[in-house]
């Protein structure tokens, strides 16, 4: 028996990147899987995917930031599959730079911050909120919150963004609290520098900017998206069974270095690397 067998899944954000690996390995260890995002023709392709490969899955188109599209998708995956079991809320689509969200609390206009509360905070207790009143019903639940080493690090003219994620760390904590009586278990993934499908085209133009990136990582790595998919699994699994209101930091060592000598070894990197294009160093030089 696969260890995640007749248990109901929803993924948000699960077309592509981390949303997607994370929807195959459930789907993998026999899971039915929903798919929740905006991006139809990713997810439809992932669906088919699982579906090809002997698992179950279907869509659902939402937008995560308003409450009817969540309890519409919680509505369609108790009507497809009989259930909620698992919720992985991960969608995001929020890029620093973009909807004008990248600034400061001087410079970030108010519908801005507005904008990504929405769908970066907001949308995980919308789903927390139609959720988990079919999971009380079974005394039985997981969810994962997905944040991020921003979590804990904070980025220069990053307010929305690091402050939604240290947020998603707090909602965690005290959804633990409040809904571990129901046997429903909340923790949340940390991830580090994951290079997605997006991200891939980004490095495929400029290597030697990932060689950069990855001389930042203790592992001199960045991640996959399966690297946060087989943590979300067993954040889900009976081994954690024990693990509540936790953040797991999968980030290949980023955040735990002493930063004095992290800039003196990137430093050095540089110099002895000349054809690095480093990533964003024309918008720091304008700082």
């Amino acid at each position: 028996m696969s260890s995640f067998e007749s248990q109901v899944v929803i993924v948000t954000g699960g077309a592509l990147g981390i949303g997607g690996a994370t929807a195959r390995r459930f789907a993998k260890e026999g899971a039915k899987v929903l798919i929740a995002d905006f991006n139809e023709e990713a997810a439809t392709k992932n669906v088919n995917l699982i579906l090809s490969q002997g698992g179950i899955a279907a869509f659902s188109h939402i937008d995560i930031s308003k409450s009817e599209d969540v309890n519409r998708m919680v509505q369609e995956a108790i009507r497809q599959f009989g259930g909620v079991d698992v919720l992985v809320q991960n969608a995001f689509s929020v890029v620093a730079g973009e909807n004008n969200i990248h600034g400061s609390a001087v410079t970030v206009k108010e519908e801005s911050w507005d904008y990504g509360m929405d769908v970066m905070l907001k949308a995980l207790y919308l789903g927390a909120k139609h959720c988990i009143p079919h999971m009380q019903r079974k005394q039985f639940g997981n969810i994962i919150n997905i944040a991020s080493v921003h979590s804990f690090l904070q980025e220069p003219n990053m307010l929305v963004y690091e402050t939604a994620k240290a947020a998603v760390v707090g909602l965690t904590r005290q959804m633990a609290v409040d809904f571990g009586p129901d046997n429903i278990r909340v923790n949340a993934i940390a991830p580090g520098h994951i290079v997605t499908e997006g991200l891939q085209k980004v490095w495929t133009q400029n290597p030697s900017g990932l060689q950069f990136f990855e001389n930042q990582y203790p592992l001199r790595k960045t991640g996959v998206p399966d690297d946060i998919a087989d943590g979300i699994a067993f954040l889900c699994s009976e081994q954690a069974s024990f693990i509540t209101g936790h953040t797991l930091v999968i980030d290949g060592g980023l955040s735990i270095q002493l930063q004095e000598k992290f800039g003196i070894q990137q430093g050095v990197f540089a110099r002895k690397h000349p054809e690095v294009q480093i990533p964003d160093a024309a918008y720091y030089e304008e700082k």
